[in-house]
């Protein structure tokens, strides 16, 4: 089999219904969705397949979200199907560590769930993010640092897209800005606070006490930190990586470059939308991609990984 990368993605990709084919056609995926029931309390086959208010509040959308993935990481795994090294986007990091065999999936779904709360409680008077699109990055971290107020990069995604976050006043201010500077758009995202910013050290630290009770298991294969950009296969490094992400860029672009480097061959990313898809294709053209989001790609991905 070719290098394979498995690829999760992160919060705004949810959407009613997300893997229910899944639970209704797979044992392995049905019984990860019990799973994250009996750990958080919540139903969340209710609130993944249902029309609710819930999903799209940060403090369920990122359970919704990694019980997904890992439901459909857990049906690939059915097949007998590994990859050679995985990797996440903010949120989908923990998914991602689950698939690289350092966490339980019982484990995860307890501190995301906590994680979720405490992004949701951390910037109570608010905070904005924004897409960039259409400008490089060192011209973005350039205006960042010289606009007033805290405002940083968020998500360096691909080629030609940023993500921006912090103050609702200075995230406006460096938009202008970075428009004058030659951006073809800045794009207001619909979020709850500035992710990925300073501005959520506090639930970083929250985050750290939760996970220095979990466990933490040897790495099998090794996987991508958001917040490096290399190939994590020390397990101590786990812990801290994942208490600085949530105050920290994440290092996408960077991520996939280095996979590619590293001799990946193909990206198969599970979970909701096409969001990775789209930004591995924007990174390299040579490259293949595999989405699973739902059952039938996942009968034609199982095809094409069979052959691969």
């Amino acid at each position: 089999m070719s290098r394979t990368a498995f690829i999760f993605p992160g919060q705004g990709a949810q959407y009613p219904g997300m893997g229910k084919d899944f639970y209704e056609k797979e044992e392995a995926s049905r019984n990860i969705y019990d799973k994250a029931s009996q750990i958080t309390g919540i139903d969340i086959p209710e609130l993944c397949f249902e029309e609710n208010e819930r999903l799209d509040r940060t403090e369920f959308t990122q359970i919704a979200m990694v019980a997904t993935e890992i439901a459909i990481l857990e049906a690939v795994k059915e097949r007998g199907i590994d990859p050679y090294v995985t990797a996440g986007l903010s949120l989908g990091e923990y998914s991602a560590i689950v698939a690289a065999g350092a966490m339980r999936a019982e484990d995860a779904f307890a501190v995301v769930r906590r994680r979720g709360i405490y992004m949701q409680e951390a910037v109570p008077t608010g905070g904005a993010m924004a897409a960039v699109l259409g400008l490089d990055s060192k011209t973005i971290e350039k205006v960042c640092c010289e606009t007033k107020g805290t405002v940083s990069i968020a998500n360096y995604n691909c080629p030609g897209q940023t993500v921006i976050t912090g103050e609702r006043d200075a995230v406006h201010r460096a938009g202008e800005s970075l428009k004058e500077a030659g951006a073809k758009r800045v794009i207001g995202l619909n979020v709850s606070g500035p992710f990925h910013s300073p501005m959520l050290a506090g639930a970083g630290e929250r985050l750290a006490k939760d996970l220095s009770k979990v466990q933490f298991m040897d790495l099998q294969i090794p996987y991508v930190a958001n917040l490096t950009a290399e190939f994590v296969q020390d397990t101590e490094l786990v812990k801290g990586y994942l208490e600085k992400q949530v105050s920290s860029s994440v290092l996408w672009q960077q991520s996939v470059e280095k996979m590619i480097a590293e001799g990946v061959e193909m990206f198969v990313e599970m979970g909701p939308g096409r969001t990775l898809s789209s930004f591995v294709r924007k990174i390299s053209r040579d490259i293949k991609v595999i989405n699973i989001d739902r059952y039938e790609d996942f009968l034609k991905a199982m095809e094409v990984m069979a052959n691969a």
